[in-house]
């Protein structure tokens, strides 16, 4: 009859195990959920030590009287009572302030990998076997939610260090125009995006503009954006008005099944006639500041996604002067939960950055205006301005490098 009792008891605690420790992606939460299930259910005490960088263990949960493991004298050494692994769980017994203790030790194993070790304390009795056993089907439970958040944890590191990266090495303008950059991810937790932007040199002295936005996050959002980043250099070097870049893109992406949809909006800024053409892939409208007055949201034609072999991208030509700022930008900057997009972009068209010092400048005022570094999704910026120059017809040569006038007419 006993024994029955203590298989059912036994039961109990597993399945309530299963429910209380895991909840979330953070290591440090599963151990302190861990702890606090073993003093709920079967211990007085209990603290689990995790090893960190360099082998290091480090208390990271601790639940109960915690002074039941602090300093008893242990009187005799620890006995092994199982191994998980060939790593030993350990009996042992302490005296304290509190009179005898009994202590018990998992190791918190999972895929040939220790996590750390599992410490639980009570006074006068003993555990028993279906309660030594429910505390290592709970430590095992652990270790496998500890294992998996570092896990993911590395392929985030991986996807925004691949981000951060490209990202932050955006091609070189003309010098005739003036860029500033910026990216965010939004927070340390949060599984990366597929945000980019990128500057291409064109003959005459012309500059395309380019930000954009894979669906989805993660390390394969990531790699797709480097993807959609290199075609797009290699289309764009063609010289092919905005919109028709788009269309290569698109049939480009489309031809490959495995590569994630994405928005993308294009800008190529021709200083030397004052005119810049936009072509949009399912992108927000970019944003225009001058030193009076609020911003304006530009109406470029919208075309569905890169990737969806649909087409149909159209062409929008507007005169650029060296008062105006452009600014271009993912979706993060301006979205937040529960809100109408219309009414988020209407706060962004509603500032009114000094746009007469460094560039810089402007694109700081806009995320502290807009909270972006608290922002629920990563955050891609690229703001430009004109740089006016002194005609340079010798450089005009058609080489990509001239930042005079041109010399020959472009298509649009």
């Amino acid at each position: 009859m006993a024994e029955r009792d203590g298989s059912a008891a036994r039961l109990h605690a597993m399945e309530e195990a299963l429910e209380r420790i895991g909840t979330s992606r953070d290591e440090r939460e599963t151990c302190r959920e861990l702890a606090g299930f073993l003093v709920r259910t079967l211990c007085d005490a209990a603290a689990v030590d995790v090893i960190g960088r360099g082998g290091r263990s480090e208390r990271a949960a601790t639940a109960g009287a915690t002074a039941l493991l602090e300093g008893p004298a242990a009187d005799s050494a620890p006995a092994v009572r199982a191994l998980d692994r060939d790593r030993p769980s350990q009996v042992w017994t302490g005296n304290s302030a509190q009179g005898s203790v009994h202590f018990v030790s998992f190791p918190l194993v999972g895929r040939d990998e220790i996590y750390g070790r599992l410490i639980a304390a009570r006074p006068r009795t003993g555990f028993d076997d279906h309660e030594t056993a429910t505390m290592h089907f709970a430590a095992r439970l652990a270790a496998l939610h500890i294992g998996l958040a570092r896990r993911l944890a590395a392929a985030e590191k991986t996807a925004l260090d691949l981000q951060r990266t490209l990202v932050a090495e955006p091609g070189r303008p003309h010098p005739n125009l003036e860029i500033a950059s910026r990216y965010l991810p939004a927070g340390s937790r949060a599984l990366v995006g597929g945000d980019w932007f990128e500057t291409v040199r064109l003959h005459f002295g012309r500059t395309l503009l380019v930000v954009g936005d894979v669906m989805g996050h993660g390390l394969d959002a990531a790699v797709d954006m480097n993807a959609y980043r290199s075609v797009l250099r290699e289309v764009a070097a063609t010289d092919l008005a905005p919109h028709r870049v788009l269309r290569q893109l698109d049939a480009l992406s489309a031809a490959d099944e495995t590569r994630r949809p994405a928005t993308c909006l294009l800008v190529r800024i021709d200083p030397a006639r004052g005119m810049a053409v936009y072509a949009s892939a399912g992108h927000l409208p970019p944003a225009v500041f001058t030193r009076d007055g609020p911003g304006e949201l530009l109406e470029v034609p919208v075309g569905p996604p890169l990737g969806t072999g649909v087409g149909g991208y159209e062409a929008l030509a507007r005169p650029i002067t060296a008062e105006q700022t452009l600014l271009l930008y993912t979706d993060g900057l301006v979205e937040r939960r529960g809100e109408d997009i219309d009414t988020s972009l209407a706060r962004l068209a509603a500032l009114r950055p000094a746009t007469t010092g460094p560039l810089t400048d402007v694109v700081d005022a806009v995320c502290g205006a807009l909270d972006a570094a608290h922002a629920e999704d990563d955050v891609a910026i690229l703001a430009a301005r004109l740089r006016l120059r002194a005609p340079n017809h010798d450089a005009d040569a058609g080489n990509g490098t001239g930042t005079g006038t041109r010399t020959a007419s472009a298509a649009y």
